[in-house]
């Protein structure tokens, strides 16, 4: 039995690493680790799409802002598999807060916005598995 399980964990792209050409830069972080990409999609999603995602957010004073960014234009959705996959997506992903994610990280390097930063993670295999049913029903 391996320490560390294979994982899957979704990863968003936000519609602001969308308009600013950096998919292809962010994607190939992912890779160059090892992850594998299982499914990715680019979509404009509605509000119903960022009220189910968000859901334990909905309520927050935070939330209608997010909700307006997420909504704005087209993001991509992404499915990525491997060794420890949630953890290694968040270290890869950095500290939300864009200003405060280390150098090296997406959003270290990227990102100067606590709202706009390029890119989503799921949390905890609990919330990787809730997420994904959401993105890709039936994977």
């Amino acid at each position: 039995m391996s320490e560390h399980p294979m994982q899957r964990t979704l990863v968003l792209l936000k519609p602001d690493a969308v308009r600013r050409g950096l998919v292809g830069a962010i994607l190939s972080r992912f890779e160059q680790r090892g992850l594998r990409i299982v499914a990715l999609e680019q979509r404009v999603i509605d509000g119903a799409q960022a009220d189910r995602h968000y859901a334990e957010h909905v309520e927050r004073d935070f939330y209608p802002p997010l909700r307006d960014f997420v909504t704005s234009g087209p993001l991509v959705a992404l499915v990525l598999e491997g060794d420890s996959a949630i953890e290694v997506v968040r270290g890869i992903n950095g500290a939300t807060d864009g200003r405060k994610a280390a150098p090296g990280t997406i959003r270290g390097d990227l990102s100067l916005s606590n709202r706009e930063n390029l890119v989503h993670g799921s949390d905890s295999p609990e919330s990787a598995e809730r997420e994904i049913a959401i993105w890709f029903p039936g994977l």
